[in-house]
């Protein structure tokens, strides 16, 4: 049975993802700082990337295909020492991993839509960002994830197979609670304000998690290097991700906050190469997308972790 390694497994996309591939009857092994949720299938190893563990090397070596998830995520962090947390997570932990597995291994790379600085306004519209773009990162975060892929690269020019995703906006269940949808959730659970950074004009292209996990597997599947954006190339303006929360959530005060100055206003997702290389486009039914998001929350387990 092929092994399949996802690191950053017990996060948020990353407990999709093992799902995902143990129901494809894949043998799956997660690897996290953070022990997996429970009743999560599989094998799992408990370690920092970034050190050399030899349990983790052990199980890279051996991978048939391996998903590199793991990181630091958040464009707003700022606190002490985010910017070493960001190197540590988001470039020294992918390089053991791109080390390690074997060349002729597919790998594949979670990066980020940040890594462009946002959609660009024309007086047409927002113009979606395409693979082949200029990157203007804003901010440590996004700039991690642009050292990020250039070790990619790295691979790519030593003979090594590896793929990256440029996911955008994506939401369902067990979201990471920073993030708007999951905030809002709590928040009008409570009958507590929802917190709006920026303006309720601000855009997003929002991406079922179910379809992301699905362009990673297709990704592995390509066997050949490739960076492809997992969007929808469909626009939502936070006005209409807010009234999609009150309709399953009921109604709630919103509160507008100053934005992160590594906020930008619109993403947007050309789609162009994800149905040319992976054969489909990822498509987002908020209103359902939402109600499932607030459907799982309220069966939580009290033990699940949340990460990115």
């Amino acid at each position: 049975m092929p092994l399949a390694v996802v690191t950053g497994a017990s996060g948020f996309i990353g407990r999709h993802l093992v799902g995902r591939l143990a129901a494809d009857g894949l043998d799956v092994c997660g690897v996290d700082r953070r022990p997996p949720p429970r009743g999560a299938p599989g094998s799992a190893v408990v370690a920092d990337l970034a050190e050399h563990d030899p349990a983790v090397d052990a199980i890279l070596r051996r991978a048939d295909v391996a998903y590199h998830l793991a990181g630091c995520p958040g464009v707003r962090g700022d606190g002490p020492g985010v910017a070493d947390r960001r190197w540590r997570d988001n470039v020294v932990a992918a390089e053991h991993v791109l080390d390690i597995v074997a060349e002729r291994v597919p790998v594949v790379v979670t990066s980020s839509s940040s890594v462009y600085g946002g959609a660009t306004h024309t007086p047409d519209g927002l113009r979606p960002c395409r693979e082949s773009d200029r990157l203007r990162p804003r901010g440590g975060y996004a700039r991690s994830k642009v050292v990020l892929e250039r070790r990619c690269a790295d691979r790519v020019a030593r003979g090594g197979l590896v793929a990256v995703a440029r996911p955008f906006t994506v939401a369902g269940e067990h979201q990471r609670p920073d993030m708007a949808i999951a905030r809002w959730l709590a928040a009008a659970r409570t009958g507590g304000p929802l917190a709006v950074f920026g303006s309720l004009h601000r855009v997003r292209d929002v991406t079922d998690v179910g379809h992301v996990v699905d362009g990673l597997v297709r990704l592995a599947a390509l066997r050949r290097p490739a960076t492809v954006n997992l969007g929808t190339g469909v626009g939502h303006a936070l006005a209409g991700l807010v009234a999609a929360v009150t309709a399953v959530a009921g109604r709630a005060p919103v509160e507008i906050l100053p934005a992160h100055l590594d906020e930008v206003s619109a993403t947007l997702a050309d789609t162009e190469r994800c149905q040319r290389l992976l054969g489909f486009r990822p498509m987002t039914d908020l209103a359902d997308l939402v109600a499932r998001q607030w459907a799982a929350a309220q069966v939580r387990a009290p033990d699940l972790v949340e990460a990115p």
